[in-house]
């Protein structure tokens, strides 16, 4: 049976656990990372030297890294539906999964790191403040193709929404509160995670909470 390693309220964790529901994969999901551990020990170090989740095992198959396991999922099981056919689509598709992983990722994690995961006291308010104004510029980016499309890419949705996705439902439910930060309007996003949050396949996921 396949296999995903990880704890269900990891952001790429969700991208891969998404992926196979959206393809109704049979999968067994281990809790691993933060407080559940496992990640440290030889067991799963011989399985990713990097020792982070998700993890994806598919009858002697392993593959680590968020994107790929996404791609490799949706290669298997979805061509044409999740992984676009034609190549230009599908060039669009992944250029927004690079997009999310080498754009917004380096500035949404430390604001979700700050907000979510660090007390109060010890919170660098600089960096956070500096980081949200660079999350919200690079939004702005999709925000200019869902003002006019209700997907990201080939017209449906696809591998570029989970990716994306993923990260778009910590940014819309940062708790900003007290914080003096402001979300910007950006009704084709909103639209967008308003879609997204009716599928089945992210339903359970995006009702834990974060961590």
């Amino acid at each position: 049976m396949l296999r995903i390693w990880g704890r269900i309220n990891s952001v790429n964790v969700e991208k891969a656990v998404w992926c196979a529901q959206e393809l109704g994969l049979p999968f067994e999901r281990i809790d691993a990372g933060l407080a559940y551990g496992v990640v440290d020990t030889p067991e799963f170090l011989a399985k990713n030297p990097c020792g982070k989740v998700p993890l994806l095992e598919d009858d002697g198959f392993v593959l680590w890294e968020s994107n790929a396991i996404v791609r490799y999922l949706a290669t298997c099981h979805g061509l044409g539906t999740l992984m676009p056919l034609d190549a230009r689509e599908r060039a669009d598709a992944e250029r927004w999964m690079d997009f999310q992983l080498g754009t917004i990722a380096p500035v949404l994690t430390p604001v979700f790191r700050g907000l979510v995961r660090t007390p109060l006291k010890d919170r660098d308010s600089a960096l956070i403040a500096r980081t949200f104004g660079e999350l919200k510029g690079a939004l702005a980016v999709p925000e200019t193709v869902l003002s006019g499309s209700d997907y990201l890419a080939a017209g449906r949705f696809t591998v570029a929404d989970i990716a994306l996705g993923a990260a778009v439902h910590r940014w819309f439910n940062l708790p900003l509160e007290g914080t003096g930060l402001e979300r910007p309007d950006l009704p084709g996003l909103a639209a967008w995670y308003a879609r997204l949050k009716t599928r089945p396949a992210v339903a359970e996921l995006w009702a834990a909470p974060l961590s």
